[in-house]
């Protein structure tokens, strides 16, 4: 009927998904209209701070590259939802200013939710909370704010994302979480083993699921922990391909995104990974994250006896200072900074079981109670650091990677400290400074 019309006629038909009888396939036009771009959120931002000035209600405290961060922070909302979650901000304190972007990740964090596969990680982990690893540290400093307009002027295309491996219990998950804070951007964490369904299909589905999901709300960090085990069994015949299809749908993704999406990737275990997942143009940098040095252990346990030895009469006679903490990282070499945090916590515990103050006693009898994984998994460190010699940057300087010390006293037994001593005598990964 609408052929034989005398006046020409257009139909539109609206809907959120893309549902098509195949009688129609052939005679209707496909338009997809993308969430609102970076100048759309802009714009309604701006008119929001001007309209506020005006009545002078609302105190606007903004630069213009805050301004930017605000409106880059508000992508993957729709232009109600970003209006909302800005008219939020300056009604909730009658202030305006970059600390209200907590309230527009707010706003992503229900969006993040509904996919059942992705979960936003909150957190205020600072950088100065993770002792060492200060090469890997520059990297990320120097790439801080590269997502905005401001780079484009360098020709600097978003970074990638960065692979980090290396001896469990050396901070791995925890610089993930840094980076979050220090960049004021959204964590995602993918779960590999979400994506994996037993309906045909679905796995596959799920992966282009949070794919989407993650640029819609670009700028943002996705954190993918362990990503050896969800995707170490690549290439086996036991799932009938479907490993090997959503693992290829992940590496094309990483190869072609444009999005602002950096992607945070931890491995105890990089061995166990397909070789093409290592090549240059997946991620930025791999760093090889090793056993603390002596300054770095120092550092750990600045940072947790800091963190928890809070009231006067906990503490009693125990000075802070920088030489009893060097004094225990030289009682404490091979040790990871998981066990320097259980040495703090099992020294508080002799305290607390006595109902008295903490001495540094209390510490020195945890450490010589504990068998560190430098001794237990001796074999297993040093493969991964022979891999890591040729592959990966270290995390940490080349200062305090050339800083061996001999501990002044073996806290072991004789084998197990000679064990130790063979360990720490050498380091894994190439030798570059940022």
């Amino acid at each position: 009927m609408l052929k034989q019309s005398a006046n020409p006629k257009n139909v539109v038909f609206l809907s959120p998904s893309f549902v098509l009888p195949n009688d129609l396939q052939k005679e209707v036009t496909i338009i997809d209209f993308d969430l609102p771009v970076f100048a759309d959120i802009k714009r309604v931002l701006d008119e929001m701070i001007e309209t506020n000035q005006q009545s002078g209600r609302i105190k606007i405290d903004l630069k213009n590259d805050e301004a930017e961060r605000l409106a880059k922070a508000a992508l993957g909302l729709t232009l109600q939802e970003a209006e909302n979650a800005f008219a939020r901000a300056m009604v909730e304190d009658g202030r305006f200013s970059i600390e209200d972007v907590e309230v527009v990740l707010d706003e992503k964090c229900q969006i993040i939710k509904k996919t059942e596969i992705l979960e936003y990680v909150k957190t205020d982990l600072r950088m100065e909370d993770v002792g060492g690893l200060e090469n890997l540290k520059r990297w990320l400093k120097k790439r801080e704010n590269s997502w905005l307009d401001s780079a484009q002027a360098y020709g600097l295309p978003a970074p990638k994302g960065v692979l980090i491996t290396g001896v469990p219990g050396c901070g791995k998950s925890l610089i993930a979480k840094a980076i979050s804070a220090a960049w004021q951007l959204p964590l995602l964490r993918l779960d590999i083993g979400k994506i994996f369904s037993g309906l045909v299909g679905s796995s596959e589905e799920n992966m282009r699921k949070a794919i989407k999901t993650a640029e819609a709300i670009a700028p943002c960090i996705l954190w993918i922990d362990e990503i050896e085990k969800g995707f170490g069994a690549v290439g086996s015949s036991n799932d009938s391909g479907t490993s090997s299809r959503v693992f290829g749908s992940f590496l094309t993704w990483m190869q072609e995104k444009t999005k602002a999406v950096f992607v945070v990737a931890t491995a105890n275990n990089i061995q166990a990974l397909p070789p093409e997942f290592l090549r240059k143009g997946r991620f930025d940098e791999i760093f090889f994250v090793d056993l603390p040095t002596r300054k770095e252990r120092s550092d750990i346990f600045m940072l947790h006896m800091n963190r928890r030895l809070k009231g006067k009469a906990i503490i009693g006679d125990v000075q802070l200072t920088g030489e009893v903490m060097m004094r225990l990282s030289d009682q404490t070499e091979g040790f990871v900074g998981a066990e320097i945090e259980q040495v703090v916590v099992s020294g508080l515990f002799e305290a607390f079981s006595e109902s008295r103050s903490v001495k540094i006693e209390d510490f020195e009898r945890s450490v010589r109670n504990t068998v560190p994984l430098s001794v237990t998994q001796a074999e297993q460190i040093r493969a991964i650091r022979d891999w890591a010699n040729v592959r990966a940057v270290a995390a940490t300087t080349l200062e305090q990677r050339a800083e061996y010390v001999q501990p002044p006293q073996k806290s072991q037994a004789a084998t197990a400290a000679d064990a130790r001593e063979d360990i720490m005598a050498s380091r894994g990964g190439r030798t570059v400074d940022f």
